[in-house]
């Protein structure tokens, strides 16, 4: 097996595990995606398939789904596709593809779909903008520590360091502490743990 098929089956082995566990691991890391053809191979914004084996656009994922009416249990759902590529245009600072691909997923109201919309926003300086999204996302899931940690960075750039300091003390109490998204939060505000 090649390296990048590899990488790429890595990278979804989260997307296939159980909605609970998928939710709790992505609730704190967010630290990189790793490459996979959506981002080596692709071009133009399409995202890989990887039932297909091939390069699609957001929309086509999507509808290629609902024409074959049957899913296998085996198969990533359109919107777990779409949420990878979206993460992993966003880390690859191709902001508008990312738009592009959550703007395609069925359940507008996923807290990771709102969370990313929030991250692409923020990534592009509309931050009263992504603010609206890491809202949204919270009202979704008040336990989502990664949009609360995304959110601090927001509110650092907005100048509210108070705020941030609260989102980072809500991750905290949250059982986050040991997290990515705790993690991240802290080394935005200077690094000093002691003081929360």
């Amino acid at each position: 097996m090649s390296l990048t098929r590899i990488i790429f089956a890595t990278s979804f082995a989260l997307v296939l595990a159980p909605t609970g566990v998928a939710f709790a691991a992505d609730s704190g890391g967010g630290s990189a995606p790793s490459p996979t053809p959506t981002t080596t191979t692709c071009t133009n914004g399409k995202v890989w398939s990887p039932q297909r084996k091939m390069c699609l656009t957001p929309n086509q994922i999507r509808a290629n789904s609902k024409k074959n009416g049957t899913q296998k249990k085996t198969e990533l759902k359109p919107d777990d596709i779409l949420y990878e590529a979206a993460r992993e245009f966003a880390y690859a600072g191709q902001y508008s593809n990312a738009l592009n691909a959550l703007k395609a997923a069925e359940n507008q109201n996923d807290p990771r779909i709102l969370n990313y919309y929030g991250f692409a926003y923020r990534k592009l300086g509309q931050i009263d903008r992504a603010m609206t999204y890491y809202r949204k996302a919270l009202q979704k899931d008040e336990n989502y520590i990664l949009a609360r940690s995304y959110m601090g960075q927001a509110l650092i750039a907005q100048g509210d360091i108070q705020g941030a300091r609260v989102q980072l003390v809500e991750i905290r109490d949250r059982g986050g502490e040991n997290s990515w998204a705790y993690k991240s939060l802290l080394q935005s505000l200077g690094g000093d743990r002691s003081t929360y």
